[in-house]
């Protein structure tokens, strides 16, 4: 149903515009290059692909901190205008990547989480309650304990629960996460993803969750986008896109994901050769096809392919479904 849909994208683009000496025109780095798709209420999807695909674009787009350069966002049923984007980014809620980084090391905890809720004009009363309800949910307690303390005092584990706690703190509505487990030791990440798991079912939240770790997705997405030279390549549902994967990228990522089993130590796993396509100048056709083996010549390098359904919600972008 139309009620169901929290975020729609529609054929979004976003593109930089790159100068010579400063002035002078040369070119665009295509950074998303038509990208479509929706996302339900309470639903969480995974965005996963290598360095430089593009996602972190495509979430900074989503979030209204980037201008499409062509194409819509909808969130709500209503289309994102310049006018009201305050209004929508007090709606969504941004986990960044590193937690050192994201916070304000002049600030302490009460002060990191306190500012959103001024500069949203909530009242003093409010705010006291809000902050503590907010740690009690990221379990950084007691919280007299932690609301004095700066970044620099706490543990990278309890930092990305101080930025989960700030993007929690408005009670929106959709979270974009963009790799909050990649900076962190193997023992917290699970934490952390259990927990964000646990506030996404508390709170029937939205959820992009961003990564370049095939491993981490299983956890709590119900879907996965694998993004490839700016497009999504491959859309399905978790188990399905994991055991029938239809794209020869796809393949060669879960090729290339890591197997702790001590007998596949001495196992060569082929992945394609060569390196991703320059998002400045892009090949015709499929992204992925100067490093596909199953090529079809005429075709492949030609035409760029569109979105092919096989079976139940699983699109490929691939000319060898067609």
């Amino acid at each position: 149903m139309q009620n169901d849909i929290l975020l729609r994208v529609e054929d979004l683009h976003t593109w930089f515009e790159l100068r010579k000496w400063g002035f002078l025109h040369a070119g665009f780095v295509r950074a998303v290059d038509g990208v479509s798709f929706e996302l339900k209420r309470g639903e969480a999807v995974a965005i996963v692909g290598e360095s430089g695909c593009g996602k972190s674009t495509l979430a900074k787009t989503i979030l209204g901190l980037v201008l499409p350069t062509k194409g819509g966002i909808s969130f709500n049923g209503r289309g994102l205008e310049a006018k009201k984007i305050r209004e929508y980014r007090s709606q969504v809620g941004y986990i960044q990547q590193d937690p050192y980084g994201a916070l304000a090391s002049f600030l302490n905890v009460r002060g990191i989480l306190e500012e959103p809720l001024r500069i949203n004009g909530v009242g003093s009363a409010e705010r006291k309650e809000r902050i503590e309800e907010v740690l009690t949910e990221v379990k950084l307690t007691p919280v007299g304990e932690f609301l004095p303390k700066f970044p620099h005092m706490l543990s990278g584990g309890q930092q990305q629960r101080v930025v989960i706690a700030r993007a929690m703190i408005l009670k929106p509505k959709l979270i974009v996460a963009d790799e909050p487990v990649s900076m962190l030791d193997a023992s917290v990440r699970v934490e952390i993803l259990q927990l964000l798991e646990g506030l996404q079912h508390a709170h029937d939240l939205g959820v992009i969750y961003i990564t370049h770790d095939l491993a981490t997705v299983r956890y709590f997405t119900e879907r996965i986008f694998v993004m490839y030279g700016a497009n999504l390549v491959e859309r399905a549902r978790v188990k399905e896109l994991l055991d029938n994967p239809l794209h020869p990228y796809t393949r060669a990522l879960l090729t290339a994901t890591s197997n702790p089993d001590p007998e596949n130590a001495a196992t060569f796993k082929e992945v394609p050769s060569g390196e991703p396509p320059s998002l400045r100048s892009p090949p015709a056709g499929c992204r992925f096809h100067p490093r596909c083996s199953s090529i079809i010549k005429g075709l492949c390098d030609v035409e760029r392919p569109p979105d092919f359904e096989r079976g139940w919600g699983h699109f490929v972008m691939c000319w060898l479904y067609k």
